[in-house]
């Protein structure tokens, strides 16, 4: 209620200020006329100085009287016509400063009823990172999420090919344990429309394949399950971003839909800075980098960033250390034991070095999420007070390691 009271009070006083103006009729000084005779009079007397000095005769001097004289007449004529004239009618006035005075106070507010925020109050920064931090931990599940999405009309697709998608669900249905079969089946619901569906079979290929799986693999269950809620990025979606992000950081899809949770729970800074590191990766024609550049101005907006257009595949922001291609390709052609003992070797091959070298805070945030996939939630909250202790004076990197820790479950 104060601070309406305040608005009010501020535009009513700007408005009242206005309406005096046109209310209170203001002279706009002497007429000309009134200067004209000054300088007439003036006249006269220097004709009375010329003739007495000789400078003009007798008449000379009564013919210039005579034209000063006619002059004088028609400058005092109009003196008189001014004062005489028409004032500035106050009734009209009187409504015309009114209707400027309702018409600025309530424009204002009309204004900042519909663009502002009302009733919301001023919240400091690290009110802000505690909310985002509830929200990522209270949002609501996927479950949830796909009973608030309205039912989406169905594709048109050819009767033949639904057939064929029915007998496969029977197929897959019978071998349950054909990983290649699940992929197929998700492949098709998604085509169909069948998100939560489409999902189910990825989640049971992901099971069947004994951990022959890769970061496309659990960003695609991710964006299954994001399709099904409408957009939402819920808990589950987020998990199966994590995971393809600790197998490869600069998988470019999980890197745009990470980007998008973390709008999603009030965090546009932190998702205007991985898109535009993801951006500068490139590749420019990739289809992530074309839904980020979509998007990626109105969340500088909200992030409070001037927003410059990136380039995308510039390079200008070096990628965080991790897995090469070929890294990757080797992992694929380990047994399930091998390939976790691969990954656990890179993680602490980077805790190493961030312990004896130390790092930028992004990486120790991967750090901390990847300890997090990986079950280790004991050592990712060692890992989340150390960096808390390198970067206690830096705000920026505070903020990002409190949000990391919030989404993993290990902040205090």
């Amino acid at each position: 209620m104060i601070f309406w009271t305040v608005t009010a009070l501020i535009a009513f006083s700007a408005a009242f200020l206005l309406a005096m103006i046109l209310i209170r009729a203001r002279t706009a000084g002497e007429p000309a006329a009134a200067y004209d005779l000054r300088v007439y009079r003036q006249q006269l007397r220097e004709v009375d100085r010329d003739l007495a000095r000789g400078v003009i005769n007798a008449g000379d001097a009564e013919r210039i009287r005579t034209e000063i004289s006619r002059r004088i007449l028609a400058a005092d004529a109009q003196m008189q016509q001014a004062q005489s004239g028409r004032s500035q009618p106050r009734t009209l006035s009187l409504v015309t400063g009114t209707a400027t005075a309702l018409l600025i106070t309530g424009g204002t507010l009309g204004i900042y009823w519909q663009l502002g925020a009302p009733g919301y109050g001023d919240l400091g920064l690290k009110d802000r990172i505690q909310m985002a931090g509830e929200r990522a931990e209270n949002r609501p599940s996927q479950s949830e999420a796909e009973a608030e999405v309205p039912a989406l009309p169905k594709p048109q697709v050819e009767e033949g090919y639904v057939k064929l998608v029915e007998q496969l669900r029977k197929t897959a249905g019978q071998r349950d344990t054909d990983a290649q079969g699940q992929a197929l089946l998700a492949q098709h619901e998604a085509n169909l429309g069948n998100f939560k569906a489409a999902y189910a079979a990825k989640t049971n290929y992901i099971r069947l394949a004994e951990g022959q799986v890769n970061a496309r693999d659990f960003t695609e269950l991710a964006e299954l399950k994001i399709m099904a809620a409408a957009g939402y990025v819920s808990p589950e979606a987020q998990t199966d971003l994590q995971k393809a992000r600790a197998i490869d950081p600069a998988h470019g899809p999980a890197r745009y839909y990470w980007g998008l949770m973390l709008g999603q729970i009030g965090r546009p800074d932190l998702a205007y800075r991985e898109w535009a590191a993801t951006l500068r990766d490139g590749p420019a024609e990739a289809p992530w980098i074309k839904g980020i550049q979509g998007q990626i101005e109105e969340m500088a907006f909200r992030a409070g960033v001037e927003y410059q257009p990136i380039p995308p595949g510039g390079g200008i922001a070096p990628a965080l250390p991790g897995p090469s291609v070929e890294d990757m390709a080797d992992a694929s052609g380990l047994s399930p034991e091998d390939r976790q003992e691969m990954i656990r070797g890179m993680v602490t091959r980077l805790s190493d070095r961030l312990a004896s070298e130390g790092g930028s805070a992004e990486e120790w945030a991967r750090l901390i999420g990847a300890l997090s996939v990986l079950g280790d939630s004991a050592r990712a909250r060692t890992v989340y007070d150390e960096a808390r202790g390198a970067f206690a004076a830096d705000q920026d990197a505070l903020v990002l390691l409190e949000t990391i820790a919030a989404q993993t479950g290990i902040a205090e």
